[in-house]
């Protein structure tokens, strides 16, 4: 009986009669090779074969004198997840080579004891390739990207050439780090050695590229593959559709030679982000034509969709759907539901879902909480509230949020201490809500208590917290605090909120030259920082112009938000440049820009406007202005009083009772010349001369 003979019946991968002829040889006496036990081994199907096996081959003294067949039962007891076993022989071998380091380091990986791995690796007495690529992978496939680039740079230094496994596993790690020039560094190693035509360093390329808005390299690359599989046309597909480049994806999609699940959910999701429920919509029935049925995710994507766009009938059907394939056992599915029929403001559908839920996940309680908060329903969303046994921050953080929106800011501070004396953290939200309560009901001494509060338990200084902060500070009354704490953050800030909570509230306290040297400032920084400004951003520059009766510079300003920012002039924008012009007398000028506004201007405008209008004098663009008042607000008393007054006004002035005059002024030759008007035409008055 032949050594031979035995190995070739591991072919057959028939572990007992491999097993019956290694006891048959043993009772001959018949030597037997080590690679017979590995042959076994590998018919082996469970761990207590393996322990079989091992507990033989010991008798035989091969697992001491073979490494190959030591590596072997460490394998597979690491595959088994027999990790302290699999140690246990790693440590008491008295023959190691690169093979066993590398066995243990991948086994440890492949379990995600990547500590254990990463100890194990700095160890090794030599590294090769398979020791590198292991640790790179790992760290890139469980979410640690820094961790692989630091290795490959390790793997670099040491001479130890990567192979194609090794670069895919690096560009991963680049794109979730959207480091798109260490990227295009290993996209250059990968041509030099000759890689680049590997598929699977292609398609990671193509990603990278896609993730980082680079698409013209993604399609640079991906044109010029000569094979692709579906994971790449995936990969180019993805990178079109959450770009917003749906044409170019919907072109792709309809050339694909064979579109899986992944292909379909995709063109769906990135109708759905684009609030392209319609199309979303299309899809998905096209998707069920061709035999596919969507999973849990896309169907919460389109749920989820049907509640932004308030799409009572459509979601309704995927509701139906979704209880039909019994999807509605998922919390995340209950939590959506529930969701979209409060978005929908169909409570008795959203109670009624939420009484079929499982209570004992909080999440559906806090939807159901979420939904009675934005529709304002404060006190309902208190019930439920009370209601809780098991609520987290995001309850608390909810209902203090639903105050603040609701202007009950002592019901949040009340319920922010509640939240203290339970012994529960407050996250970003919860502070930003809570500041914004102090800002409109707080004093002084309450805003520097939560900012002690903030650094004296470590809660990081947000963009939204850091804004929070300088805005309530701002209305406080403490500009030099608000000024101070902007100046600690503005280095570090990644968004324009802070900067416009400073430019508005430095406007607010008539700080006009400040708040426009911050302006000048944060267009020097932007190209740095890439913050740029934005409509909130430009209301607090016109305000600021307006506060100081700075005309010619709010002109300037109002006319760069289009042609140099390309940001459209909203209601709020006009509504300040009307008080502007107003304050300063020039209400023709106010008059023609409201006509030329592409919205219809609001009662706070035309209310702006005929204030102007009466504290200037004048009768009949007053009386215009009374007139759209009182067309947009039938009911609105002061409009209607300052419209009395100015009939008033216009009777005092045609009596002759009213002193002042409408009319002009100026210096010719060093006197000055004054002009009245009398039934629309310029009269000269009397010259008076100049005292220097």
């Amino acid at each position: 009986m032949s050594p031979s003979f035995l190995r070739s019946s591991s072919s057959s991968n028939h572990y007992n009669n491999l097993l019956n002829l290694f006891y048959k040889a043993r009772e001959l006496g018949r030597p037997i090779e080590a690679t017979l036990s590995v042959s076994i081994l590998k018919a082996c199907t469970d761990i207590s074969m393996c322990e079989r096996v091992h507990s033989l081959a010991l008798k035989t003294g091969y697992v001491d004198s073979d490494v190959y067949l030591r590596n072997s039962f460490i394998n597979h007891y690491m595959k088994h997840g027999r990790i302290k076993t699999a140690r246990h022989m790693f440590d008491t071998s008295p023959h190691l080579d690169t093979a066993s380091w590398n066995t243990m380091i991948v086994g440890y990986v492949k379990s995600h004891r990547l500590e254990d791995a990463q100890k194990l690796f700095k160890q090794m007495p030599s590294k090769n390739c398979i020791s590198f690529t292991t640790m790179i992978m790992g760290f890139a496939q469980n979410g640690c990207p820094n961790e692989a680039l630091v290795n490959f740079q390790e793997m670099h230094a040491s001479g130890v050439n990567p192979n194609e496994v090794t670069l895919a596993s690096v560009i991963s790690a680049c794109s979730q780090l959207r480091l798109i020039q260490t990227g295009r560094m290993v996209h250059a190693l990968a041509m030099k050695n000759g890689l680049k035509a590997f598929l699977l360093v292609s398609t990671n390329l193509v990603h990278l590229y896609s993730v980082c808005s680079a698409v013209s390299d993604a399609e640079s690359i991906f044109f010029r593959m000569p094979e692709k599989n579906i994971v790449t046309w995936n990969v180019m597909l993805n990178g079109y559709s959450k770009g917003g480049l749906l044409d170019l994806a919907e072109d792709l999609f309809r050339r694909m030679p064979f579109r899986d699940l992944v292909s379909w959910a995709t063109m769906v999701d990135g109708f759905i982000k684009s609030d392209k429920l319609g199309e979303a919509l299309i899809t998905y029935r096209e998707m069920l034509r061709v035999g596919l049925r969507p999973n849990e995710v896309t169907v919460v994507d389109l749920v989820s969709a049907c509640s932004r766009c308030f799409a009572f009938q459509e979601g309704r059907q995927f509701h139906a759907m979704i209880i039909k394939v019994r999807l509605d056992c998922f919390v995340f599915m209950q939590s959506a539901i529930i969701h979209f029929y409060s978005m929908c403001s169909e409570f008795d559908l959203a109670n009624l879902q939420f009484d079929l839920s499982d209570k004992d996940h909080v999440s559906n309680w806090n939807t159901m909480l979420g939904g009675y908060v934005r529709h304002g329903m404060v006190s309902s969303a208190r019930q439920i509230f009370e209601q809780m046994l098991n609520k987290d921050v995001i309850s608390w953080s909810t209902l203090i949020t639903g105050y603040v929106q609701n202007g009950h800011f002592y019901s949040a501070l009340e319920l922010f201490r509640e939240m203290q004396s339970k012994g529960f953290e407050p996250n970003e939200i919860t502070m930003v809500s809570v500041v914004s309560a102090l800002a409109n009901s707080g004093t002084l001494d309450q805003g520097d208590w939560i900012y002690n509060y903030i650094t004296e338990n470590l809660i990081p200084l947000s963009d939204n917290l850091s804004a929070g902060l300088i805005d309530m500070y701002a209305k406080c009354g403490s500009i030099s605090r608000a000024l101070s704490l902007f100046n600690q953050v503005k280095e570090r800030v990644t968004s324009i909120s802070p900067w416009n909570a400073i430019v508005c509230g430095l406007a607010m306290h008539g700080h006009a030259d400040m708040s426009l040297k911050i302006f000048f400032e944060l267009e020097r920084m932007k190209n740095k920082q890439g913050i740029k400004p934005n409509s909130i951003t430009f209301i607090g520059v016109l305000s600021a112009c307006c506060h100081s009766g700075l005309v010619e510079s709010g002109r300037w300003y109002f006319e760069q938000m289009k042609s140099v920012y390309d940001i459209e002039p909203n209601v709020k924008h006009y509504g300040c440049m009307v008080d502007l012009l107003g304050r300063a007398g020039h209400l023709k000028e106010a008059e023609r820009l409201i006509e030329g506004m592409p919205m219809e201007a609001d009662v706070v405008i035309w209310g702006t406007m005929l204030a102007a209008c009466r504290t200037h004098g004048d009768v009949e663009v007053g009386e215009r202005a009374a007139e759209n008042l009182a067309r947009l607000e039938p009911r609105h008393g002061a409009g209607m009083a300052m419209w009395d007054d100015m009939s008033v006004v216009r009777k005092e002035m045609y009596s002759g009772r009213l002193k002042k005059l409408p009319g002009c002024s100026g210096f010719v030759g060093g006197d000055k010349f004054s002009f009245v008007s009398e039934r629309g035409k310029l009269i000269p008055g009397s010259p008076s001369p100049c005292n220097p």
